[in-house]
C-alpha cells in the first residue's frame, strides 16, 4: 500500500502545484484588474470562459493523447507512445490555428449572446483578440504537458507552468498600469502578458520532451517509428478523444448558459461570481492533481494488465483528495471574508462572494469523489459514460434547475445551490459505473504491437 500511495502522490503533488501556479495566470489577471474596476473584473472572467470553450474544442486531442501514452507506457511500448504524441500534437496545431481564426472573428458575439453590457464589451473585444491571436502556443502548453504527464513525467510540466506564471507576472502588472515605462494597456495588458509567456513555456515544454522521447524524431515525418501509418494513430486518438471533447463542449455550454443566467442579477452579482470561482479553484487543484495521477497509474496499470493494482491507485487519490479538499470547504465556509479581501474592495461583491464560497464550501467532498473517479475512469478508457454524467449533471440538472428558480424570481443563492445539486448527481452516477467494473473491459489500445 505504501509504494502505491508513494506513487500516487510522486504523480499528484507536481499536479497540484503546477495547476496552481497555472490557474494563477487566470487569478492574477482578476488580481490585477481587480483596480480597474468591477467592469474589468467581470470582463476579464467572461473573456476567460469564452476561451476555456474555444479551447475545449481540442480537448479530446489532449485527453486522448494522454490516455493512449499512459497505456502504451503501461505496455512498455514507449516508441509506440512516441508516435501517438506526435501525431495529436501536429494535427492539434493545425486545428488551433482555424480555432484562433473563429475566436477572432466570433468573440465580441460570443460576449453579446452571453449577455455582456456595453462597458464590458468594449473591454473585452482587444483581450480577446490579442489571446486569440496567441491561441496555438495556449494549446500546445496543454498538449505537451498532457502528454509528459501520461508517460509518468509531471515535474517537467511543473517547472514549464511556474516559468510561465512568473514571466505573466513580471509582464502583466507594468502593461496594465503603465509602470516601468511601459504603455497602460488596461486588460489588453493582461491579455498580452498571458500570451507571450505561454509563448514561452511552450517552447520549453517542446524542447524538453523532443530531449527525453516523448516525440518522434524529426525525421520521422510521414510515418512512426514503429511503421504504421499516421492515420491509424489518429484514429486511436480519436475514438478515446472524441467523447472527451463532447463532454468538454457540453460542460462549458452549460457553464456558459449558467453564466448568462447569474448575468441577470446583475454586474455586481457576476463579479463575485468570478471571483468566488477564481477561489474556489485553489480547491480544484488537489482534486485534478490526484484525478491525473489516476488517469496516469490507472492507465499505465490497465496497459500493464494488473487491474488489481489500478483498483487500489483509485481508492488512494479518491482518499488523499477528499481529505485535502474537505479542508479546503471548511476554509472557504468560515473564513470568506478573508478571502475575498485579497481581491476586491468592493462591499457589494464580497458580500455576495461571501455567500457563494459558502455554497461551494459544501460541494468540496462530492466534487472530489467526482474529480477523481472521473480521472480512474479515463485512465480506462471510459470516456464515452463520462460523457453521459456530464450531460445528466450539466444539462438535465444545473441548467433546468438554475434557468427555474431564475424565472420564479428567487434570490442568486438558490441559483448557486444547484452546483450541490449537479455535483451529488454526477458523484452517485460515477459511483455506480466503478463499482459495475465495466470499465475493465473496455479496449484502448491494441494488446499486440
Amino acid at each position: 500500500m505504501q509504494p502505491i500511495r508513494r506513487r500516487i502522490l510522486t504523480l499528484a503533488l507536481p499536479v497540484i502545484l503546477s495547476g496552481v501556479l497555472e490557474r494563477m495566470v487566470q487569478i492574477v489577471d482578476i488580481f490585477l484588474v481587480g483596480g480597474l474596476g468591477a467592469d474589468a473584473i467581470a470582463s476579464v472572467g467572461l473573456s476567460q470562459l469564452l476561451i476555456m470553450s474555444f479551447l475545449n474544442l481540442l480537448a479530446g486531442l489532449t485527453m486522448g493523447a494522454t490516455i493512449m501514452v499512459a497505456q502504451l507506457w503501461g505496455a512498455r511500448r514507449r516508441r509506440e507512445a512516441a508516435e501517438i504524441a506526435t501525431q495529436s500534437l501536429r494535427l492539434g496545431l493545425l486545428l488551433a490555428v482555424g480555432t484562433s481564426l473563429l475566436g477572432v472573428a466570433g468573440g465580441s458575439a460570443g460576449a453579446r449572446m452571453l449577455g455582456a453590457t456595453p462597458a464590458m464589451l468594449g473591454l473585452m473585444r482587444g483581450y480577446l483578440l490579442i489571446i486569440f491571436s496567441l491561441f496555438a502556443f495556449t494549446f500546445a502548453v496543454d498538449q505537451l504537458i498532457a502528454t509528459m504527464q501520461g508517460a509518468g513525467d509531471t515535474r517537467t510540466p511543473m517547472i514549464a507552468v511556474t516559468i510561465i506564471n512568473a514571466l505573466h507576472v513580471l509582464i502583466a502588472y507594468p502593461l496594465i498600469y503603465g509602470h516601468w515605462g511601459a504603455p497602460a494597456l488596461g486588460v489588453d495588458g493582461a491579455a498580452l502578458a498571458v500570451g507571450l509567456s505561454e509563448a514561452v513555456g511552450s517552447v520549453y515544454l517542446y524542447v524538453k520532451a523532443r530531449a527525453a522521447g516523448h516525440l518522434l524524431p524529426l525525421r520521422d515525418h510521414r510515418r512512426g517509428q514503429t511503421g504504421r501509418p499516421i492515420v491509424s494513430s489518429l484514429r486511436q486518438i480519436v475514438r478515446v478523444g472524441l467523447p472527451i471533447t463532447f463532454d468538454r463542449l457540453l460542460q462549458q455550454s452549460a457553464q456558459l448558459a449558467y453564466a448568462k443566467i447569474i448575468l441577470g442579477y446583475g454586474a455586481v452579482v457576476y463579479a463575485a461570481h468570478q471571483v468566488g470561482l477564481n477561489i474556489e479553484a485553489l480547491s480544484f487543484m488537489p482534486g485534478n492533481g490526484f484525478a491525473i495521477a489516476a488517469v496516469t497509474a490507472v492507465g499505465q496499470s490497465i496497459g500493464a494488465q494488473k487491474l488489481a493494482k489500478a483498483k487500489i491507485e483509485n481508492w488512494e487519490a479518491n482518499r488523499l483528495a477528499v481529505l485535502l479538499m474537505a479542508g479546503m470547504g471548511l476554509l472557504f465556509f468560515c473564513f470568506p471574508y478573508l478571502l475575498l479581501r485579497a481581491f476586491t474592495t468592493d462591499g457589494a461583491v464580497i458580500g455576495y462572494g461571501t455567500l457563494f464560497l459558502k455554497i461551494v464550501g459544501l460541494l468540496q467532498i462530492p466534487l472530489a469523489i467526482s474529480m477523481v473517479l472521473s480521472g480512474s475512469l479515463k485512465g480506462a478508457g471510459d470516456t464515452r459514460f463520462l460523457l453521459l454524467v456530464t450531460t445528466i449533471g450539466a444539462w438535465l440538472v444545473r441548467v433546468p434547475l438554475a434557468a427555474l428558480f431564475s424565472g420564479l424570481g428567487l434570490t442568486i443563492g438558490w441559483v448557486w445551490s444547484v452546483m450541490l445539486v449537479d455535483w451529488t448527481t454526477r458523484m452517485v452516477c460515477l459511483v455506480w459505473r466503478y463499482q459495475s467494473e465495466q470499465w475493465q473491459r473496455l479496449p484502448v489500445i491494441n494488446r499486440t504491437p
